[in-house]
């Protein structure tokens, strides 16, 4: 028996892409080596599966930094509003939250998982678990999906959604790669992003700030020349091993590309109160000090910033916990004022690229026709999902960016598999 559509990988991208392609008619077949469909849905948006984002189509494609502009024909054919109408019109209620994050109502994965994989079982999806793919050769007319077990399933189109390295433990463990090779395809050089990053500064080697959460802060990546390379107000934490939260993790894919370049440190530039202008900053702290001059430093400056960071900051400016405000000198407020809202700090890595939450780098998107995730190489062998050199933010971008090839590339992959003449 041949099939029309081999689809491998039961990722997000995989199984959109299974459904697109029977509901075009094809005869499909989806492979997963794991023993679950659906693992990295299931646990995206903490469990509670962040299926896509509501904001304008030109904020989605800017927050896919990593290639997003690829994705404007695709967009012009299924984007993030039918992704929304498609969850909704088999039955998902979906809920919009902060920053146009949009997830289920009932709050579980589940409900995303099981309502694709019902959807598959009506379209007749031949859906084969725990079955790895040792290879693929490919052909004029079919091409030939070889298994680890030996077996051999031939069918007209190959759709490969196996995700990249991230996040091994859900079954992207960067099988494609070879393949996509195979088949004459170029991978860019594969670097983690969305991921926390390490660093050797004093403070972090001695732990002063472990554990300590900032909120609201701005957090640049400078360039070597001191200039902001992006900037992200969003939340951090100190680490034991260097610094992590949403922040880093958006400045993360700057810093590892720095690195990439040959720069073996990088500067990142902390404002902790970013809504307030340095001037007029020390002036409220200037008058509230003369105002208190027998007051402690410390406790007339408690509740601007986490206290742990203010001791952090008194002691890096050698004030003592229990300096009178009528003591304090000038130079020493204004080197305080600057360490609230210019701090600099050294990283000089990231964390491994299984550690991260999503692949930099895969198969060349120069090498995809972009309204049908078609290989420019290879007959009727399709690419969708994070094995592309396409990434974004975390917030919902990345399963857009998922779903919306995944369901080109099993629309087109059935499409073509009629035109075979077989």
């Amino acid at each position: 028996m041949i099939y029309d559509v081999i689809v491998i990988g039961g990722g997000p991208s995989g199984l959109m892409a299974s459904i697109a392609a029977a509901e075009h008619g094809g005869k499909t077949m989806l492979i997963e080596k794991g023993n679950k469909l659906g693992k990295k849905l299931a646990i995206s948006g903490g469990g509670r599966c962040n299926v896509t984002n509501r904001l304008p189509q030109e904020e989605v494609i800017k927050h896919i930094p990593g290639n997003g502009r690829f994705l404007y024909s695709a967009f012009s054919v299924f984007n993030n509003y039918d992704i929304i109408d498609f969850f909704e019109n088999m039955g998902v209620a979906l809920k919009e939250e902060d920053h146009g994050r949009m997830f289920p109502v009932s709050n579980s994965a589940k409900t995303v998982v099981n309502a694709l994989i019902d959807k598959m079982d009506e379209l007749n999806v031949n859906v084969q678990l725990n079955t790895a793919v040792e290879a693929i050769h490919f052909d004029e007319n079919t091409h030939t999906i070889i298994l680890q077990s030996g077996e051999k399933i031939e069918t007209k189109s190959v759709v490969i959604a196996v995700g990249g390295k991230a996040v091994p433990h859900t079954g992207s463990t960067g099988d494609g790669y070879a393949w996509a090779k195979k088949a004459g395809h170029t991978i860019t050089e594969l670097y983690p992003t969305e991921v926390a990053l390490t660093s050797n500064e004093g403070f972090i080697k001695e732990k002063t700030l472990q554990g300590l959460s900032l909120r609201d802060v701005a957090l640049s990546v400078l360039s070597k020349k001191n200039k902001p390379i992006i900037t992200h107000k969003m939340d951090m934490i100190f680490t034991h091993f260097g610094v992590s939260g949403p922040a880093v993790l958006r400045c993360s894919q700057f810093v590892v590309k720095e690195i990439m370049k040959g720069n073996k440190k990088v500067t990142m530039h902390l404002d902790v109160l970013p809504e307030k202008n340095e001037n007029q900053l020390l002036q409220e702290i200037t008058s509230s000090l003369e105002q208190n001059p027998k007051k402690a430093v410390k406790n007339l400056l408690k509740g601007i910033v986490p206290e742990r960071f203010l001791s952090f900051v008194l002691e890096k400016n050698n004030v003592p916990e229990d300096l009178k405000a009528a003591n304090l000198g000038k130079d020493t407020l204004r080197s305080i004022v600057q360490d609230l809202k210019n701090f600099t700090f050294l990283v000089n890595g990231s964390l491994p690229l299984e550690k991260a939450f999503v692949t930099g780098g895969g198969v060349s998107i120069k090498e995809i026709v972009p309204n049908t995730m078609q290989s420019k190489i290879m007959e009727r062998l399709f690419f969708c999902g994070e094995i592309l050199d396409i990434h974004g933010y975390t917030g919902g971008y990345n399963i857009t960016s998922a779903l919306v090839t995944g369901r080109l590339a099993g629309m087109n992959a059935a499409f073509e598999a009629f035109y075979t003449g077989i």
